[in-house]
């Protein structure tokens, strides 16, 4: 894996300096935000426990078992155990969904890769005794088989290959095939994993930068190195189209598409990640999922931090020169919308973001990342 700096400069991509100077620079007191901090995520906890979690031990179970597998995901990386009531309650009910072909899915549902990659991400955070190996090598089979490759008939040349996707649009996405290399990650899959280099080709297609990776006519289209939902089926981004037919960027997208490439070994001096960053420095933003307004902003706040953290940078600064300590200003954000109850909601309910227990599994998941300096 390539060595990420500690401050990340869009004029400079990689500037050391920087990192020397930011403690000495740095407004934010981390000892007097960590009882806030602490609170915040008690609060959360809290109504999860006392008004999210139902007495089967699911969230939100309507939606199937990802908000379960998410919300519990959050709880577990904030210190609780597998034996903790809560946490016991929804492994327990996350079992039921366990099939014989090794997927971790509602039957019937079309969702199989984001719920199965889900439920891994929960079990491998309750697996501290290994006591759920076996359960995780078969889900690990079962979502390489689901990715789009020659097993579908499609090789490298086809705009949806190493991609994953929903079963009713018949297309990959990036959403879902970031969810893939998560899970694929977690489980023990390195870099030069054959699934991991497949998803990786697709994640390069996703983005608005003509390389040797991505030949598709979109990016000539729209070249800002940000990232768009899919290239497959004709290409889509939830943000709509340029003018000149071009896929527009957008926040969570392109968080999550540079995320996906770090996983995948892409380095800090590849033109792709170079691009990505430049965008984020074009677009940093915590108000808003830029390009989406208010639409999927708690999922942006997740890839926001979960990639910056796998930069490790403490710091970013944007294309204007102002240097964001970006964890604190994510915790002061987050602790400005948490509602009295202790929940999270969002305005706007696309993609299920008027569902509180999503969106506080979603919040405290990103606060993980941003835990201050004891």
């Amino acid at each position: 894996m390539a060595r990420w700096g500690r401050t990340v400069s869009v004029g400079l991509v990689l500037t050391v300096a920087c990192a020397s100077v930011w403690a000495a620079e740095s407004s934010v007191d981390e000892t007097t935000n960590l009882p806030t901090y602490e609170q915040t995520v008690s609060r959360a906890i809290g109504y999860l426990s006392t008004r999210g979690q139902a007495a089967d031990g699911s969230f939100s179970d309507f939606a199937g078992p990802g908000v379960t597998s998410l919300v519990t995901t959050a709880i577990l990386r904030h210190g609780r155990t597998p034996d903790d009531p809560v946490v016991a309650r929804s492994l327990a009910y996350l079992k039921n969904f366990v099939q014989p072909d090794g997927g971790i899915y509602r039957e019937s549902t079309l969702y199989r890769n984001y719920e199965t990659c889900l439920a891994m991400l929960c079990y491998v955070e309750a697996n501290r005794d290994g006591r759920y190996d076996d359960l995780l090598k078969k889900a690990d089979a079962f979502v390489k088989g689901l990715q789009w490759d020659e097993q579908e008939g499609k090789d490298s040349s086809d705009f949806a290959y190493g991609g994953a996707g929903y079963g009713n649009h018949k297309r990959p996405d990036l959403s879902n095939t970031s969810f893939l290399i998560d899970a694929l990650k977690a489980v023990g899959n390195d870099e030069n994993s054959e699934a991991i280099q497949r998803a990786l080709l697709f994640v390069s297609r996703c983005q608005n930068l003509e390389t040797e990776h991505h030949t598709t006519p979109f990016a000539a289209k729209n070249p800002d190195g940000g990232f768009y939902y899919t290239p497959a089926a004709g290409g889509s981004s939830q943000a709509g189209e340029t003018p000149g037919g071009g896929l527009r960027s957008y926040g969570s997208m392109t968080y999550a598409g540079l995320k996906s490439m770090i996983f995948a070994g892409v380095g800090p001096e590849d033109p792709r990640v170079k691009a990505a960053i430049k965008w984020i420095g074009m677009n940093y933003d915590l108000a808003s999922n830029p390009g989406m307004g208010d639409a999927g902003l708690y999922y942006y706040y997740h890839t926001f931090a979960k990639a910056l953290d796998a930069m490790g940078y403490d710091e970013f600064v944007d294309q204007a020169g102002n240097r964001h300590d970006w964890r604190a200003e994510l915790r002061a954000e987050l602790a400005r919308r948490q509602q009295p109850d202790g929940s999270w909601i969002n305005a706007n309910e696309r993609w299920l973001e008027g569902d509180p227990n999503l969106v506080t599994g979603y919040a405290l998941l990103t606060l993980a990342y941003c835990k201050p300096r004891p």
